[in-house]
């Protein structure tokens, strides 16, 4: 269920609806924008540039809560510095991929940083969103707390949409108490037994909040109580001969992971991101491989031929997106069955029937 707002006082809000109104009107297709810290991600923009940076602010904060209403063109660095003056933070550590992201962009994107494995995803965390439709009419959806499911689906369909069903005026989201304890290592792991090890470590009652394997080592982060963080830090020390990381280095390097600073991101060939079973095996890929996630996202930096690497992920019940670079020629994103593209075509139809926002961002006939 969605409650249709008639009237906002409110002039940044009224000057997008306007905007809306009059492209509607004349047929024109509209691009929404906010930080572009994110423009690479997905298909080219098509239309004219609607610029939501206006739309900013803090709403509602409620430490005690833990829930955060924020509008959609406030920078994500503000909404971070307020939840860190409480103790507070993201729980999905979204990557910002520069200084001018907004928070809108954050979810409008879906992406999710190192925490995702065992924290949640960014959808997991949306408890409410307002949008502006193609009538230019103002919808909330959802509401500020978990157990409220009025709209609740909706709200989390706007995670990962990429704009292509309206522009977010504003979005509740679930804050999380920042860990008391932070530490990691790093030992030497061979790649025929990463996968495995990596997902056998993560069912056990240990406090992993981020893993990475790359070129024969692995990284683990510990989040938590200290006595659990402490307790994890010696046995991998005592069974694998693991080496503590200074804890600037190391959130500097996870920082560096999340924002694809890591010089893994360096190298000029496309980039795929591989959403796979985290057990799969490895795939007959040439390139260059970087895993998180205990293997559920996987890196893979070369030029093998998009259909030969959307065949491997296939085969294992994965998918491959291409992030970064590269021939697009075939798609960003991997091909959806028909039944998911019906379901594509009808909330477009629902939302924005007349294909007035980000006309073609996600897949060309969206």
């Amino acid at each position: 269920m969605s409650t249709v707002i008639a009237s906002e006082v409110d002039p940044a809000l009224g000057a997008v609806r306007e905007a809306i109104r009059a492209a509607a009107a004349e047929g024109r297709s509209l691009r929404l924008v906010g930080g572009g810290t994110k423009d690479f991600y997905g298909e080219a923009g098509i239309g004219e540039a609607l610029d939501l940076r206006a739309l900013r602010g803090i709403v509602s904060y409620e430490p005690t809560e833990l829930v955060l209403q924020v509008r959609c063109g406030t920078p994500l660095a503000e909404v971070e510095e307020a939840l860190a003056a409480h103790g507070q933070m993201l729980a999905f550590e979204p990557p910002a991929f520069g200084d001018a992201a907004t928070i809108g962009g954050v979810v409008a994107a879906g992406l999710s940083g190192p925490r995702r494995a065992s924290a949640g995803s960014a959808r997991d965390f949306v408890l409410g969103a307002t949008i502006v439709d193609a009538q230019a009419r103002v919808l909330r959806f959802g509401g500020q707390v978990m157990k409220n499911v009025a709209g609740y689906d909706v709200s989390r369909l706007m995670c990962g949409s990429l704009g292509i069903l309206g522009p977010i005026v504003d979005v509740s989201l679930k804050v999380v108490p920042r860990p008391m304890r932070e530490a990691s290592v790093r030992f030497a792991l061979e790649a025929s037994e990463a996968i495995g090890a990596m997902n056998r470590w993560c069912a056990e009652p240990l406090p992993i909040s981020a893993t990475r394997w790359r070129e024969g080592e692995a990284w683990l982060r510990f989040s938590g109580a200290t006595p659990a963080v402490e307790a994890a830090l010696a046995r991998f020390e005592r069974e694998r001969g693991a080496t503590r990381i200074d804890d600037d280095e190391a959130a500097h390097r996870w920082r560096a992971l999340r924002e694809h600073d890591d010089p893994f991101f360096a190298g000029g060939e496309a980039l795929w991101r591989l959403s796979l079973p985290s057990t799969a095996p490895w795939l007959d890929l040439p390139g260059a491989v970087l895993v998180e996630w205990t293997g559920a996202q996987r890196w893979l930096r070369g030029d093998a031929p998009a259909a030969r690497i959307r065949a491997e992920c296939e085969r294992v019940g994965g998918a491959a997106t291409l992030f970064r670079g590269g021939d697009r020629s075939a798609g960003v994103f991997p091909p959806l069955p028909e039944a998911n593209r019906r379901v594509h075509r009808e909330l477009k139809r629902a939302f924005d029937p007349t294909g007035l926002f980000n006309r073609g961002r996600m897949y060309p006939d969206l």
